[in-house]
This record gives C-alpha cells, sequence and structure tokens, in this order.
C-alpha cells in the first residue's frame, strides 16, 4: 500500500533537519582492516575509496581488544559449541552457561553483588532507571547527560526532574534540599565519563551528598552512574570513574562494547536490585540477549584487562593521549585536558568543524566532528579517541595532518 501523505511529510521533515544542520550524516561502511605494520597501528578500508587506509581517531574500542586474538578466539569456540544466537529470550530458553558466568565475572570486576546483562548499554539504563522511579520519586540529572539516560527519564516520568549543571556540586545540593520537601525518593543519575568532553562526575562528592541527604528520603536517595566510556579506559586497573574517584554509586550502568570490544550492556548493584530487575524490566524480559559467543568474548576481554597484559595497555594508552593533547597544545589548539582517551578538539564554529572533518577524511584519517544539537552551540569540536593500537608514528601522523589545516587559526581562542 503505497504511503505518499506520510512520505511527503517525512521528506519535509528530514530536509527541514537537513537546511538546520541537524542530519547526522552518511554513514561510513569499513569493509576491510588492515593489520598493524612498520610502525603503525591497524589501517582501515572504507566502501567507495579503493585501497586508501584511513587511521581511525573515532572508536570506542578503548583497548584495541576487538582484534585480540583470545578474545576472536573465545567468540569462534562458543560459536561452533553453542551456535551464533541466543535462540529466544532469557526466560523461555535463551540463558546459555557463557551469560550467566558473564554475570558473575562482572560482578566480581565491580565489586557487586551481582550484575545482569542487556542488550546493549542504552538499553540498560532504559531497562534500569525507569524500574527505580515512582509517582513519588525526584529525579535528579547532570546537564550533559547522555541521549540514554535523557530518554529514560522520559520513560520514567518521575514526579519531578531537576537538571542540575554540569559537575556543580553546589547546584546538586540545592537540588537535594528542595526535593526532600516533597519527595520520598531521589534518584541521582549522571555519567561517569562525558563523551563529548572527555571530562569525569566526581562520584565521591556525588555519593557524600547523597549520603548526607539520604535520612531527608523515605525512600532513599539512589545514585546510579553510567560509566560506558570510563570502565576499561580509566582508572588504574580499567575499573572506571568509580576506581579514579573513589566513589561507589549504587548503581553501575556499564558497556561490553566499547574498552571491552564486544557487544552489550549491563547493571551492577545489589543482588535484591537485580532480582527485581529480572522481574520488572522489559528491555530484559522481552528482548534477546547478546549471543553466547559474545558472551565468552567478553568474558576474555575482561580477564585480559584484569591482568598485567591489562595494565600494559592502559598504560600505553595513557601515553598515547598524553602525546596527543600535548601535540595539539604544542599547534595551539584548545582541548579539554583530562586522563581519559576521549580528546575533545574544540572549534567552536559548525562550518569550521566540517571543515575540518572533511580535510582530515582527505587525508586519511577517520575523526567525528560534533555539531549541535549533539552539543551545546558554541561546543562544536572534533571528538578524537585514543586507542592502545594506536602508535606513537600514528598519533604523530596524526598531528602532521592536523598542522596543514589552514581553515582556522590555532590560537586556542
Amino acid at each position: 500500500m503505497p504511503h505518499v501523505k506520510l512520505e511527503k511529510l517525512l521528506q519535509t521533515a528530514t530536509a527541514e533537519r537537513k537546511s538546520a544542520g541537524l542530519l547526522k550524516g552518511r554513514e561510513t561502511i569499513v569493509r576491510a582492516v588492515l593489520a598493524p605494520r612498520d610502525g603503525r597501528g591497524p589501517r582501515f578500508c572504507l566502501a567507495g575509496h579503493g585501497d586508501k587506509p584511513f587511521v581511525r581517531m573515532n572508536s570506542n574500542s578503548y583497548l584495541g581488544l576487538s582484534f585480540h586474538n583470545e578474545v576472536v578466539g573465545a567468540e569462534e569456540a562458543a560459536v561452533r559449541d553453542l551456535g551464533t544466537g541466543p535462540g529466544a529470550v532469557r526466560f523461555i530458553s535463551g540463558t546459555w552457561s557463557p551469560h550467566i558466568e558473564l554475570e558473575r565475572r562482572l560482578a566480581e570486576f565491580h565489586g557487586r553483588k551481582a550484575a545482569m546483562i542487556f542488550s546493549s548499554a542504552y538499553a540498560a539504563m532504559m531497562g534500569t532507571l525507569p524500574q527505580l522511579v515512582t509517582g513519588n520519586t525526584v529525579v535528579i540529572s547532570d546537564e550533559l547527560n547522555h541521549s540514554c539516560i535523557i530518554n529514560a527519564i522520559r520513560l520514567a516520568a518521575p514526579a519531578q526532574k531537576r537538571i542540575c549543571r554540569h559537575l556543580d556540586m553546589e547546584d546538586l545540593e540545592r537540588h537535594l534540599k528542595a526535593a526532600a520537601q516533597t519527595a520520598a525518593r531521589a534518584v541521582i543519575v549522571t555519567d561517569g565519563i562525558f563523551s563529548m568532553r572527555g571530562d569525569h562526575a566526581p562520584l565521591d562528592r556525588i555519593v557524600e551528598l547523597a549520603n548526607r541527604y539520604d535520612a531527608g528520603f523515605p525512600e532513599n536517595v539512589i545514585v546510579v552512574v553510567d560509566d560506558s566510556h570510563g570502565v576499561g579506559a580509566f582508572g588504574a586497573t580499567g575499573r572506571g570513574t568509580e576506581e579514579y574517584t573513589g566513589g561507589q554509586a549504587d548503581l553501575l550502568i556499564g558497556t561490553l562494547g566499547k574498552a571491552f570490544g564486544v557487544n552489550g550492556g549491563y547493571v551492577a548493584t545489589s543482588g535484591t536490585i537485580v532480582e527485581y530487575l529480572r522481574e520488572t524490566s522489559p528491555f530484559y524480559i522481552y528482548s534477546n540477549p547478546i549471543t553466547p559467543g559474545e558472551a565468552a568474548a567478553a568474558i576474555t576481554a575482561i580477564n585480559r584487562l584484569d591482568s598485567d597484559h591489562g595494565l600494559g595497555l592502559l598504560a600505553h594508552l595513557r601515553a598515547m593521549t598524553v602525546r596527543f593533547e600535548a601535540g595539539l597544545r604544542h599547534l595551539g589548539f584548545e582541548t579539554i585536558e583530562g586522563r581519559h582517551p576521549v580528546v575533545p578538539l574544540m572549534v567552536r564554529d559548525t562550518k569550521q568543524t566540517s571543515a575540518l572533518v572533511a580535510h582530515l577524511h582527505k587525508n586519511g584519517v577517520l575523526a567525528t566532528g560534533l555539531n549541535y544539537p549533539v552539543v551545546p552551540k558554541g561546543d562544536e569540536e572534533i571528538r578524537f579517541q585514543i586507542n592502545a593500537d594506536h602508535t606513537s608514528r600514528d598519533v604523530d601522523e596524526v598531528l602532521d595532518v592536523l598542522s596543514q589545516f589552514g581553515g582556522m587559526a590555532t590560537s586556542g581562542a
């Protein structure tokens, strides 16, 4: 049946987004990966660009584990033994032994009593936060929180939604004081690492405030952190923002699809909360889990991180991050310094951001430009992401390409 009227409306809506500069653009298609050689890390070949190699500076695979032989081998072995898919949602027949072992390993890794996996970290947040919210709950959210948190709050429909200024603990305290006058329960939700900027939440101070005001809420103050960009890339042993700051949230949302190099998301928390979520979260109950092979690969990835080899990867990741940040400063570019391998180059102009992305692409560098509304107006940037499979030569080659860009003044302003 033709849908001419509907499609005309959708075409108009898409055209309006294009004219406003809101389209995300065409998706890059990777068709081949070239192995590291000659002091360079892996290179990527794209559809429509022949054999031209690209260095990838926009990947969440912070430790490069998606190409690790043991991780790949674990998935291949599990696929041979258990098949390519789970076959059903978990309460029917889709729970396999690697799922159980992965949840046990995640709980252990994060020092929690229990963990449960979801199909993605986005699904984990969407399937967890609303289950903690009642008609007498206030949710307090950082103004720069990720889309998954924003949409989870919308789905939860709390009695009150309070938006806290970014990383402003005085503002958070003000919201807690006000919420205690009307709400039975408060949920503070934040990113651990803010993925557009690479800065981190002061979880120690957030948890301290939650504990201080907890007695004023009959149903407690609950701290939820989404540390998808932190786990595996931040902290002395890769345990993320909690490890770096010393503050432990009540619920930790994480991903297997970034530093661990696989697929899926999870929540780590108390046994009581996990048991409740297994019975109430529709994103868990009615959606297939990750495959047994992915679960086996994820277990192997966690074990690799939690070893001397993993500490070596983290040390190299930090060294390459420091090298790249220092190079940007030397060239006069503005960045937001931090220990996390997200390194933003602040352009602060939409057209200049697009021009710089095009220059990088022309010279074999894959990088992502972020414009409004993904970031606030005036915060337009190139988000570079350092990976452990980048080499010093890779970093220096990218810096050399940046030094050749004449489209903006490199004064740091």
